[in-house]
This record gives C-alpha cells, sequence and structure tokens, in this order.
C-alpha cells in the first residue's frame, strides 16, 4: 500500500524551524546556567584560596617571630658562654678564706701579720711537681697583688707573707709549720731582721721599746699538680 503525505512542504519546513529553535533555546538555558554554577563555583574557590592565604600570611608572621627570637636567644647563649669562659679563665680556684684560715693555724699568737700578699704567676716549664692540701688568719691584712695585666689560664700563686715575731725562733717555727703543711710549698724567708717598736697598748707605759723580729716569708700554694708534658693545672684546695 503507498502511503500518502497531504502534509505541504512549507508546513514541514516550518515545523522543523521550531523544533530548531527549541532546540536552541534549551541549549542556551543550559549553557547560561553551566556558566552562573562555574562563576560560583570559582567565587567560591578565589574566596577559599584568599582566607588560606591571609592563613598563610599570620602563620609566616608568627614563624619569623619565633625565628627572631630564636635568633635572639641563641645570641644570649653565646654572649652567656663567652662570658663564662672569661670567668673560667679568670677563676683563680683558690679558697682564700681557707688559706688564711691555714696560715692561722700554723702562727703563734704571739706573731702579728701586717700583709699577706697573692701574687699569679703564669707556669713555666721545669717546675717542681707539687700536690695540694692542708686547711686555713689571725687579725691580718690580706690582699692580691695589683698588675697592669691579669694572669688568665692556670696559673699558681706566690704568697708573700709579712710581719713581726717576739722573737726570730717563732719566724722560724712558722717556716717550719709553713714546709709541713699540705697548703704550701717552696717556703723561702725573704728576711728576718730585729726592729724596735714603742708599745701603744692601754697600761704599758708610753714610749716602751721592745725588740721585735720583723719578718717576710715567701711560698706558693701547693693547689697544682704539674703533668709529664709539662702543663701544670689547678685544683681546688682541699678544706681542713
Amino acid at each position: 500500500m503507498k502511503e500518502i503525505d497531504f502534509l505541504p512542504e512549507w508546513y514541514k519546513t516550518r515545523r522543523r524551524r521550531q523544533i530548531g529553535y527549541h532546540t536552541q533555546y534549551v541549549a542556551l538555558v543550559i549553557i547560561f546556567v553551566a556558566v552562573i554554577l562555574w562563576n560560583l563555583i570559582d567565587i567560591h574557590l578565589v574566596s577559599k584560596a584568599t582566607a588560606e592565604l591571609e592563613d598563610l600570611k599570620s602563620k609566616v608572621a608568627s614563624i619569623e617571630g619565633v625565628s627572631q627570637e630564636f635568633t635572639r636567644i641563641k645570641g644570649e647563649i653565646a654572649e652567656l658562654q663567652g662570658k663564662a669562659d672569661i670567668l673560667k679563665e679568670i677563676d683563680s680556684k683558690i679558697d682564700i678564706a681557707n688559706v688564711l684560715a691555714e696560715i692561722s693555724f700554723l702562727s703563734n699568737k704571739k706573731i702579728v701579720f701586717g700583709k699577706i700578699e697573692f701574687i699569679a704567676e703564669v707556669f713555666a716549664d721545669g717546675q717542681e711537681k707539687k700536690t695540694p692540701g692542708g686547711s686555713a688568719i689571725k687579725a691580718a691584712q690580706a690582699k692580691f697583688a695589683k698588675k697592669s695585666t691579669l694572669s688568665l689560664g692556670d696559673v699558681r700563686f706566690k704568697v708573700i707573707i709579712n710581719g713581726v715575731a717576739p722573737d726570730a725562733s717563732d719566724v722560724a717555727t712558722l717556716i717550719c709549720n709553713l714546709e709541713d703543711s699540705q697548703y704550701f710549698c717552696q717556703v723561702y724567708p725573704s728576711f728576718s731582721r730585729n726592729k724596735e717598736m714603742k708599745a701603744t697598748t692601754k697600761g704599758v707605759k708610753q714610749g716602751t721599746s721592745y725588740q721585735v723580729s720583723e719578718f717576710e716569708i715567701g711560698c706558693y700554694l701547693a693547689n697544682y699538680r704539674q703533668e709529664e708534658a709539662g702543663f701544670a693545672k689547678n685544683v681546688q684546695s682541699r678544706k681542713r
């Protein structure tokens, strides 16, 4: 059977054109909606990225502050370490109170000290090996020798003892006691001479003269040891 198409050609053409228009409209709407959604997504992503960037900036600023504080503290530690090294260098490693007490213990009550002087000397090769020991003055004046330069590092201390005694035998006894003490070594008398002194104490006739023995003794503190290589090291004085 043969089908007969009664629709005119202009109608078919118009119908096809309307369908094409509808398809284009739908496509345009879809594209428009997609563009709007894409813009909204872009705006959200940009806002999120901006917030993350601000957060990173604050973190970077905080890290920079911590880094600066760390650098400052590190500098202070280095400065304190330098000061500690200096203090270690100038540390005499001796107990003055114990040394004075030892001298007082070794002397009798008749001896009066006028000066006790400590002089720091740098170690030299060929010095005798000594070991430390002993313990600790009666009313006396003790001072450190004033020098234009300060000896740093490992040093030994020369002790100069100056005073008066009623008799030369008292000076000799003090020298023997210093030699026997573990606190001192290389004891030597600088001088010992008779001297006339006038009494100034109440109850004694003014102008009365007394013969005394003025003396000066030198020695070294035995608070160090000298190693075989020739380098001497200080050690702490021991307490009685």
